[in-house]
């Protein structure tokens, strides 16, 4: 079943709140999926030149200080290691490609959640207000945000295949529902250079919208093309690095809301998510036509 949400802030007096308020969005979701909680913020703090990449142990007892002094012995002192419980953001000035390489080579033990210059992943199992806690998410500021809470109904309960997944630099994307040609383009996708560590299906979707950007399509462009390509019954919400969009396949059969007011847009797979924001009471509200792409953008406002 799942529940999603997603927050895109217009009005950047609200970005210092931005955790607080995905997080009550996240825990009205609790019920739609009990097993594994995430949540992708972006806060577009990097500059060119800088790289962030967030990774995660399954191991409770993995050593960080060793591995924060390998990173500074590589990548130069001024290399930045924050670690968040089983969780570690890697700031570095280095490329993207170069770090992956050296993190597969040298540390395969570990998870990469995400990549880029502004995207942060956090995701771990248990319920929404736990993982909230766990990785202090209230406090946390940025420009919009996704969320997932997971039931998981094709692969096992893990924190590696808990949503939300990012396969390319600052995309990342969470999913309510199923997708039945997933193995067949897992195996298509791989053929064109895209990386996977997961069996989720909803990692297969992240990478062919990865593969269509890395093509020349916009996003709008890609989930376009996606309605004739991925075969499924399906809500997305993306997040890039200055955008955010939402979409349902052409069936239509999952849930999803949309509203808007002057200061915010958001999503959820249920409308009492949506009720816990300010201003609410002002807000355009709706529902997301199938096959239809809704999205929002930093530099060029709304585009659906």
């Amino acid at each position: 079943m799942c529940g999603i949400v997603g927050l895109f802030i217009k009005n950047p007096a609200m970005e210092k709140s931005l955790g607080e308020h995905l997080s009550n969005m996240l825990i009205e979701m609790t019920e739609r999926g009990p097993d594994s909680s995430g949540i992708a913020i972006y806060d577009g703090s990097l500059t060119d030149g800088t790289v962030r990449i967030t990774v995660l142990s399954t191991d409770p007892d993995y050593s960080w200080e060793q591995f924060k002094n390998e990173v500074r012995a590589m990548f130069g002192a001024s290399s930045k290691v924050e670690i968040n419980s089983n969780h570690a953001v890697l700031i570095l000035q280095a490329e993207a490609k170069i770090v992956q390489g050296w993190l597969k080579q040298n540390h395969p033990e570990l998870y990469m959640t995400s990549s880029g210059t502004n995207i942060t992943i956090f995701k771990e199992i248990g319920l929404p207000v736990d993982v909230i806690s766990k990785f202090g998410i209230r406090n946390m500021s940025g420009s919009h945000a996704l969320g997932h809470t997971r039931m998981a109904t094709e692969s096992a309960v893990t924190t590696s295949g808990s949503h939300p997944f990012s396969t390319g630099a600052d995309l990342c994307l969470v999913h309510n529902g199923s997708m039945s040609n997933h193995n067949r383009m897992r195996r298509n996708l791989q053929f064109h250079g895209v990386e996977f560590q997961t069996e989720n299906d909803s990692e297969v979707a992240a990478g062919y919208l990865t593969w269509r950007l890395q093509e020349g399509d916009t996003l709008d462009e890609a989930l376009e093309r996606g309605f004739e390509e991925l075969d499924g019954f399906y809500t997305f919400a993306i997040g890039t690095h200055d955008g955010f969009a939402v979409v349902k396949d052409p069936i239509g059969a999952k849930p999803a809301i949309l509203a808007e007011t002057d200061d915010w847009v958001a999503m959820a797979s249920e409308f009492r998510a949506i009720a816990t924001l300010p201003g609410v009471e002002n807000a355009k509200i709706w529902e997301p036509e199938p096959a239809r792409v809704y999205s929002w953008y930093k530099n060029s406002g709304a585009r659906a």
